[in-house]
């Protein structure tokens, strides 16, 4: 169990300041360990920029606390979340914080981005430890004033107590706590005595959202602002040979035409930054006018001839040359237990199936949007981006500007599923405003971002099991990925570990046809493939579904050196809850079960899929979920993060795929795309595991298994087992098995 502690850390990476014009103190702290320790405080404290820290708390005489949250808001809530890790143990009233977005900090930050569900877990001691140091430093000044030791004092929402019930607020000693040493050692709160930890709290920005105040990237304007509209390739593959702009130029409000991609083919060729997109060889046509509308009217009447780029990869036969490379020998082996080739041959027989999943666009409800402007004095970026350290490193080798010239502010995004991941967007305005020498806000439409964007990577799995006496003896996965699956198989997830021979190996074919991270990267189609592949299993060993994933993780257990990365206890938890709570096994005959259990961005999770036939057709009704993803931190937040997850799987596991002909997108917006509609929504179940192990991811991890729960329970009600997704699509295509 856990319990209150300890923390000892480094002086100089807690960073506070003793003064400010307004009164109060700033407390600065080091986010996820990730400060540099040799980073000096301003002297002239009056003209103190909050640039100079990570994130900090400022606390004023009136005993109100801002906190600056320095990460991304992307929808995955920690803009709420965080500053509730400071507040709890800062012990203040949470109507009393108020949540300030910070700039980007390209010197005191190594991770101030949005991606991998990893917020939360890796910021869950260094913030609480800041709001305890900060406590701890007023209640020290409080027991000064009063002559009498710290420990004599209790610290309680925002007042300070003495043996006497003599009170003091924060804002009362606020001056004299920054004078103070920072202390070694702070102790953190249990658990059981959080307050705010726990309870349900509503979105900081919900009323400006809701209202329609200035958040987003589009929503931002500056005096003097120009709009961009960008006219690209309208096919992969292609570069541009000529243009006219002349019936441009004509629309009233279209300020001129240019042509960008020199400064970003110049730096980006050959680049291996690790979230930088795929650039296109070619120039890109750009518009300039007065409103975005005019830009993009200008945009339609450009008349552009493009020809293929003799030195692309290719664009087309992704589904033959997939499937050859599976039959192929090309193969990277990611892990190797035992001998598979053995056990296979030794086998009474082997279950072999291959799974294959589309391209996917993002399709964020906020189209790719940034603004720019670059002066001889600074480079001033503002918009929706998840990695703002990597946007401000390229621009800055891109246009030849010293790093501390790039200033970046974040705005809330209006969606990002890995699409923001990419600075593209960034870049493109970057140039354009450096080459006109205006302010600008480069906007893309629908139709720019569904068809000239960053993709999932058509993927085919085949997997093979091999079965002895009644028993799996081994076990094969083979990928084959568009471009590589971004970071290629996990081989440390289940059923690492609980088989004795086990082998994963991948394989990529290269494309010209942009791909990269889409939400839960390398697990969103992995866990239907295999969840399904294990429920057809079961079904092949005669066993039942449940008891198959027990027993195999009751395997893991008694593994000495099982070399995984998730734990099968709680495995196994998850799968008991789910199973509990979804009256599983027990439904009418008119209700088909499915059920999936995975692990992936640190959290394990159990999905159960109810699927009923109307007028012949499988609907999803239900989905029960069980979620351990240790404490959860603010139960609201995290509610809707499970529900938005498995309703966005099941969305582009019936019906998500986006298709090519000679490399064009043959949809571009949501007419010929579609999403899940309200009509289809499932009614979602959730239940989360109560314990006090330090939170992992929600943003991610109830998205990947949800197609496997709902294959599952398709087959109970069809008779069909579906390899291919999107499923709705291919359901009455698929040969029947069994």
């Amino acid at each position: 169990m856990s319990t209150s502690k300890q923390i000892a850390f480094s002086r100089r990476s807690f960073l506070k300041t003793s003064a400010l014009a307004s009164g109060g103190m700033l407390i600065g702290f080091n986010l996820f360990n990730a400060c540099k320790q040799d980073v000096k405080m301003p002297i002239d404290l009056s003209q103190l920029n909050y640039n100079d820290f990570n994130a900090f708390i400022k606390i004023s005489e009136e005993g109100k606390v801002t906190i600056f949250a320095p990460n991304p808001e992307i929808g995955q809530g920690v803009k709420t979340s965080m500053p509730m890790l400071i507040a709890e143990e800062l012990d203040v009233l949470w109507d009393d914080v108020y949540v300030v977005q910070a700039p980007l900090d390209t010197e005191n930050y190594t991770r101030q981005l949005a991606g991998g569900s990893q917020s939360l877990r890796q910021g869950w001691e260094p913030l609480r430890q800041t709001g305890a140091t900060a406590k701890q430093m007023l209640v020290n000044a409080a027991a000064a004033r009063w002559g009498i030791e710290a420990s004599e004092c209790t610290a309680k929402q925002g007042v300070i107590t003495n043996p006497n019930g003599e009170t003091l607020g924060y804002g009362d000693v606020v001056l004299e706590a920054a004078q103070l040493e920072v202390p070694e050692e702070v102790t953190l709160k249990d658990p059981k005595d959080f307050t705010i930890i726990g309870q349900k709290t509503a979105n900081v920005d919900i009323d400006k959202i809701v209202t329609g105040k200035p958040l987003f990237g589009l929503d931002y304007k500056e005096e003097g602002m120009v709009y961009a509209c960008v006219l690209r390739p309208p096919a992969f593959g292609q570069v541009l040979d000529t243009y006219d702009e002349t019936a441009a130029k004509a629309i009233p409000g279209v300020i001129d035409v240019i042509t960008i991609g020199e400064k970003t083919r110049a730096h980006l060729e050959g680049d291996n930054r690790s979230w930088t997109a795929q650039i296109s060889p070619s120039d890109k046509i750009v518009v300039i006018a007065k409103t975005t509308w005019d830009a993009i009217k200008g945009k339609k009447a450009i008349k552009a001839v493009w020809k293929q780029d003799s030195e692309a990869e290719t664009t087309e036969f992704h589904d033959e040359q997939l499937m050859q490379i599976l039959d192929g020998k090309k193969f990277r082996t990611r892990r190797k237990d035992g001998d598979v080739k053995k056990a296979f041959a030794q086998a009474d027989k082997v279950l072999e199936r291959t799974y294959e999943s589309p391209f996917l666009p993002h399709n964020t409800m906020e189209p790719m949007n940034f603004f720019a402007n670059v002066t001889p004095e600074k480079v001033h970026l503002v918009g929706p981006v998840q990695t703002p350290e990597d946007a401000a490193k390229t621009v800055s080798d891109m246009l030849g500007r010293d790093l501390k010239d790039i200033h970046v502010e974040m705005t809330r995004m209006g969606g990002g599923f890995g699409r923001r991941l990419y600075g593209d967007f960034v870049y493109e305005a970057a140039e354009i405003s450096n080459k006109i020498k205006k302010p600008v806000k480069m906007v893309s439409t629908r139709e720019d971002d569904m068809a000239t964007g960053v993709y999932r990577p058509a993927i085919k799995y085949r997997i093979a099991a091999s079965i002895k006496d009644g028993k799996i003896t081994g076990y094969h996965l083979k990928e084959a990925a568009i471009n590589g699956n971004m970071y290629g198989l996990i081989p440390n997830f289940f059923p690492a570990g609980a088989i004795a021979n086990y082998q994963v190996d991948t394989a990529n074919y290269k494309s010209n046809i942009t791909t990269g991270a889409w939400r839960a990267p390398y697990t969103n189609f992995l866990a239907s493939a295999e969840q399904s592949f294990f429920d057809e299993l079961a079904e092949e060993l005669g066993v039942d579904r449940v008891q198959l994933h027990m027993d195999l993780l009751e395997n893991v257990k008694n593994n000495p050196e099982p070399k995984i990365e998730y734990s099968p206890e709680r495995l196994q938890g998850v799968l008991k809850l789910a199973v509990e709570k979804s009256n599983w096994g027990k439904t009418s005959g008119e209700i088909y079960q499915g059920l999936a259990v995975y692990y992936c961005h640190n959290t394990h999770v159990a999905e159960v899929a109810d699927v009923v036939m109307t007028n012949g057709v499988p609907v999803v009704k239900k989905v029960t979920c069980a979620v351990d993803c240790g404490i959860v931190v603010n139960p609201l937040g995290a509610m809707n993060q499970v529900k938005g997850g498995i309703i966005d799987g099941i969305g582009h596991t019936m019906y998500g795929e986006l298709t090519f002909n000679n490399g064009e997108p043959q949809s571009n917006n949501f007419n010929t795309y579609q999403l899940i509609r309200m009509g289809q929504t499932p009614k979602v179940d959730v239940h989360f595991v109560k314990n006090d192990i330090a939170p992992t991811g929600l943003g991610e991890p109830t998205l990947p298994p949800v197609g496997g729960a709902v294959a599952n329970a398709i087959y109970k009600a069809t008779g069909q087992r579906l390899t291919k997704q999107p499923y709705m699509n291919n359901l009455q295509a698929e040969k029947v098995i069994g």
